[in-house]
């Protein structure tokens, strides 16, 4: 260290490793791969209890008795816990309408509702008690779809709501309406040379994520709790907790625990409250882990959805008008439904120009199990049924599907059915002319000198055919997608950025809210503050409510606002460093006063690579911290009339072409490749980006072909829920997934960046069953699409 003031002798800087726009690894990669990941279903705690919860059998019912007191007797129990042990008056929760009860009273509204919990010192002997408790129920009429939620003598799910959205909707089982009117499309469909309609059903998806529900509540001895948990969302979880506990938020902490996906399925509480009333009452940890049962009724599913669309367009192939009804069916609960309206029905149109458009989506009460958010929220029902009526109409026109798209694709410039201008770049165009170039993969590829390999075939290994009857088809689709939250809400996220020397180096730690779900946030953050901050050494505090929220990790919206957040905080501790740099080493050389400094390579260095001084020198002892909230530019919300408004932030574009090979004999489909184009405005880790499109292309791919949560029409009550039965897609049944990344900047955004996670996820589906539509002749209105859809025995097929 030099003793008079002067920095020491340095060398030319040089920008760190690992920084933003390099594939590097994620940190917890390794461990993910190997199985030594520590998952919340890990944690333990000695002297820990274990907890469970005793579930409704019935959708719709009046509880005549609860009867705790064989399960409070066996040995064992310390707990048993009902809506009459609840410690405060407020006993329900929901993200934005408080509507959810903690535990079911006087009636339960879906399948699988929870009625009651309790705590043991076995997880056996916890199950064993919850089954020892009798519930007895007088079963009420269950309202299951449209016609039962709306008719004038309807039973409401939901008596004397209060909820804002009550004074916009027409009836009281709609949660939500929201109608986007644009132009004259009465009007615009009288001049039309060819309309075509279409009537379509999207099924219930799961997240199916492979970490079930599970956490860990801890009591404290100040009378608060520490809950280690597996979210998407701390402080959200947090203020809806806090108040049913009875505790200052103050004294809820909160850490997140190691999540095993989420897709959307852990925005809403789960067991949380139940864990950290078990441990408040007992003064005991408690550990709840639901198995595979507990979780298919544990969180909410994807909407499943009536649309109902009409298309016109000129004789020359350009658009005229958009009709269209979405139904998206809510379930028990409101969860995030509103939002999914908003998403419907701003996003309804798709990626085209269309200046005449009248849409309606609605939300609906019903006894179905509750639904919410899942990745795409909304876009994906509708870019599903959008996509068949350009396919429809282009054939109609004869005209190419690809071509008749590009003709109407939208581009920076356009104005969206909200009345909002697209002010960013828009490719739609050259996404489908790019995926379209991209090579085919060659036909018959089961065929080999040894014989067929069953396993390229539909069917696969069941054997069940050599080639016989399997015809190909090709199928396009492209969606759009919004980023970030929506309408005028306050989208913003926390980092607190440390800098100092550690060990003789100069570290920077980097302490966020963010919930690590698999997106690969923790790495990113590494990437932004080692290429801010000139650092080698990074460090990511884990995520807690000891910093402030960051947001859902959902909505595409993680790198871009709480990257955002973390940038901004890395650019106020570099203005700082430099300033401590000025006052020690100001005086020796003239660029500390007159050039624009940066730092890279761990140390400070002019725009023109000089070197000035080590960052070692310049922190000597001093460490740099600052905490920073940034925000997007603001949104606004749709007027409940017309829909108009600038309600989105960012628009996500993506395309897709699918090639199958369909056995029309037994209804087997095999989707060989799935390739898709994408702008991701700034690829700030190119490897994870790759892994972003094709993992949300796979989700795409399940509900086209196999996901779907069945529930008895009658009854309401969930038939499959299991992977035994729930069928999602293996590595068997993922074809290969070439990625075209486009890099075109949105100049609002950190580094240019654009959401990327959920696009894919939309335009995958209906490629997939505009592909299996060009193989068989079938209209294919419904998803997931089932061999019997195609062997001509469903009764919704329709030869075209």
């Amino acid at each position: 260290m030099p003793t008079n003031g002067a920095p020491a002798r340095i060398t030319q800087g040089t920008q760190a490793k690992g920084g933003v726009g390099e594939s590097t690894l994620r940190p917890d990669g390794v461990l993910k791969v190997t199985g030594e990941f520590a998952y919340s279903s890990d944690l333990w705690h000695e002297d820990m209890l274990w907890g469970q919860i005793l579930r409704s059998t019935v959708a719709h019912a009046e509880i005549v008795s609860l009867d705790t007191a064989e399960a409070l007797a066996t040995p064992g129990v310390y707990a048993v816990m009902t809506y009459d042990d609840l410690p405060t008056e407020v006993r329900h929760y929901g993200l934005e309408i408080q509507d959810t009860p903690v535990l079911a009273h006087g009636k339960v509204r879906h399948h699988g509702e929870p009625v009651a919990i309790v705590a043991a010192d076995h997880p056996e002997t916890a199950r064993r008690a919850a089954a020892k408790i009798k519930v007895e129920y007088r079963e009420l009429p269950v309202v299951t779809d449209e016609a039962s939620a709306t008719a004038p003598d309807a039973v409401l799910v939901h008596e004397n709501r209060t909820d804002h959205h009550v004074s916009h909707v027409p009836h009281p089982n709609i949660v939500h309406r929201q109608p986007i009117v644009r132009g004259d499309a009465a009007a615009a469909a009288r001049r039309a040379d060819v309309v075509v309609r279409g009537e379509y059903t999207f099924g219930m998806q799961d997240q199916a994520f492979l970490g079930p529900e599970s956490g860990l509540a801890v009591p404290e001895e100040d009378g608060g709790v520490h809950l280690y948990i597996a979210t998407q969302w701390l402080h959200s979880d947090l203020r809806q907790m806090a108040p049913v506990l009875g505790l200052p938020p103050e004294k809820v902490r909160m850490t997140l625990a190691g999540v095993g996906g989420a897709f959307g399925g852990r925005e809403d509480l789960s067991m949380q409250i139940h864990a950290c009333l078990l441990a408040l009452r007992t003064g005991k940890p408690v550990k709840i882990v639901y198995n595979r049962f507990e979780s298919f009724f544990g969180h909410v599913h994807r909407h499943p959805a009536k649309l109902s669309y009409e298309h016109g367009a000129t004789r020359d192939g350009k658009l005229t008008h958009v009709k269209c009804r979405i139904v998206l069916d809510g379930g028990a609960y409101a969860s995030a439904s509103p939002a999914v309206v908003g998403n419907a029905s701003s996003l309804g149109v798709g990626p085209y120009v269309v200046d005449d458009v009248d849409i309606e989506a609605i939300a609906l009460y019903t006894n179905n199990p509750p639904c919410g958010a899942m990745r795409g929220f909304g876009a994906v029902q509708a870019c599903f049924a959008y996509e068949a009526q350009m396919d429809k109409l282009a054939k109609e026109l004869g005209l190419d599907p690809v071509e008749f798209r590009q003709l109407n694709a939208m581009e920076q410039g356009s104005i969206m059915p909200t009345g909002q201008p697209v002010d960013s770049p828009a490719p739609v165009a050259e996404l489908l002319r790019r995926v379209k170039a991209m090579p085919m993969p060659p036909e018959r590829q089961w065929e080999s000198s040894e014989g067929a390999d069953v396993r390229q075939l539909p069917g696969g290994l069941s054997n069940t055919t050599h080639g016989e009857g399997v015809v190909r088809g090709v199928g396009y689709a492209v969606g759009i997608k919004n980023v970030g939250f929506s309408e005028g809400f306050d989208d913003y996220s926390t980092a607190r950025v440390r800098m100092e020397v550690v060990a003789g180096e100069a570290v920077a730690n980097v302490h966020t809210a963010m919930a690590e779900v698999g997106q690969g946030g923790v790495t990113v953050h590494a990437q932004i503050a080692r290429t801010e901050l000139g650092v080698s050494r990074v460090t990511i505090d884990p995520a807690d409510t000891r910093v402030g929220s960051a947001g859902s990790t959902s909505a595409s919206r993680q790198t871009y606002v709480t990257g955002g957040a973390v940038k901004n905080a890395c650019e106020l501790v570099r203005e700082r460093v430099l300033e401590i740099g000025r006052r020690k080493f100001g005086a020796h050389h003239p660029a500390w006063a007159t050039a624009e400094l940066l730092l890279e390579g761990g140390k400070v260095v002019t725009d023109g690579g000089e070197a000035l001084a080590d960052l070692v020198d310049v922190l000597g002892e001093e460490a740099v911290e600052v905490e920073r909230e940034w925000r997007h530019r603001p949104t606004e919300p749709f007027d409940p009339r017309t829909g108009q408004g600038n309600g989105h932030v960012q628009y996500s574009f993506a395309a897709h072409r699918a090639v199958v090979e369909v056995d029309t004999e037994l209804g087997m489909v095999k989707v060989v490749e799935l390739a898709c184009a994408q702008d991701v405005g700034k690829a700030l880790n190119p490897l994870s980006v790759l892994g972003q499109i094709q993992g949300g292309t796979a989700q795409g791919l399940g509900i086209a072909v196999m996901e779907e949560i069945v529930v008895d029409p009658k009854t309401a009550k969930v038939r499959n829920p299991s992977f035994t039965d729930y069928l999602i897609p293996t590595i068997l049944d993922t074809p290969t997934i070439p990625v075209d990344v486009l890099e075109l900047a949105d100049t609002r955004a950190p580094y240019g960046l654009r959401g990327i996670g959920e696009a894919p996820t939309l335009s995958s589906t209906p490629a997939v069953l505009a592909a299996v539509r060009d193989a068989t002749g079938l209209e294919l209105n419904r998803t997931p699409v089932r061999p019997e859809h195609l062997t001509g025995t469903a009764q919704e097929q329709h030869p075209r």
